[in-house]
């Protein structure tokens, strides 16, 4: 045979072989639906899941009020990994999550952010002006009736005493990547995204880091659903493995 076929039959065997490591056909593709702020890092922790069981998994992103609301309304999803514990608990009341797999798995910060090229510096306390260094502009960030990350801000701002003086310029967007990109985008001089969604966009910057004590801790609980198929609670249980928690913590996630 010659030596240019071996090798392109080398090749091919490697490629073969490697994606059979990839994904095993006989593992039912899992579809986990995730809170945007992990839109990034569970994309890899994905792959590192698929690398090490066989087993692939797809996701879906979105608020987590949002993508609650589907599955009660009869999505068919494995795996439910939110930004906050009230709509876990949402689901978990619905008996729509199997509440033997749910697990708190990370946390993280609540930051004020500024498009790259803005001036604005505030240090957040009490009473900090965030009225005066929003001029005429609005604040952007999670709708605070259902948006976890509008939830947290609200909270905060009203802790700090500010809250009442911007609650009427706030711009509420339905997720917290929408959020991000109202600033990025320098449509709003200021917003509320999490520590983690600041770190993804070069065009904006960190004012300012919010007082762990301002709102409740921010928890990101994941479950199996009632309808989930087989490996699901694996894979739940996989985000807490060593290899995910290096990778939540690459991506600037905290551990609880």
């Amino acid at each position: 045979m010659p030596l240019f076929r071996r090798r392109l039959l080398l090749c091919l065997a490697v490629l073969v072989l490697g994606n059979a490591r990839a994904a095993d056909p006989a593992k039912p593709e899992l579809l986990a639906f995730a809170a945007s702020s992990l839109t990034n890092v569970l994309e890899d922790i994905g792959s590192a899941y698929t690398k090490e069981t066989g087993q692939a998994v797809k996701f879906s992103f979105g608020s987590s009020a949002t993508i609650a609301r589907q599955i009660e309304a009869g999505a068919r999803v494995d795996v439910f990994f939110s930004a906050d514990l009230e709509w876990m608990d949402y689901l978990e009341a619905r008996n729509l999550i199997d509440s033997k797999s749910r697990r708190n798995v990370v946390s993280n910060r609540l930051a004020l952010i500024a498009p790259a090229d803005s001036k604005v510096e505030l240090k957040i306390g009490p009473g900090f002006p965030i009225g005066a260094a929003l001029g005429s502009g609005r604040l952007a960030t999670g709708d605070p009736d259902y948006v976890p990350v509008g939830r947290y801000a609200k909270s905060a701002l009203t802790t700090l005493g500010v809250w009442n003086e911007i609650a009427d310029r706030v711009v509420r967007a339905d997720n917290v990547r929408s959020a991000l990109m109202f600033v990025s985008r320098g449509e709003a001089p200021l917003g509320i995204v999490y520590e983690t969604d600041a770190r993804t966009d070069k065009r904006v910057r960190i004012v300012d880091l919010f007082p762990a004590n301002s709102h409740l801790p921010i928890t990101y609980p994941a479950a199996a659903t009632k309808a989930a198929k087989p490996g699901a609670q694996t894979f739940v249980e996989f985000l807490q493995s060593a290899t995910a928690r290096e990778i939540f913590a690459r991506y600037g996630f905290l551990p609880l």
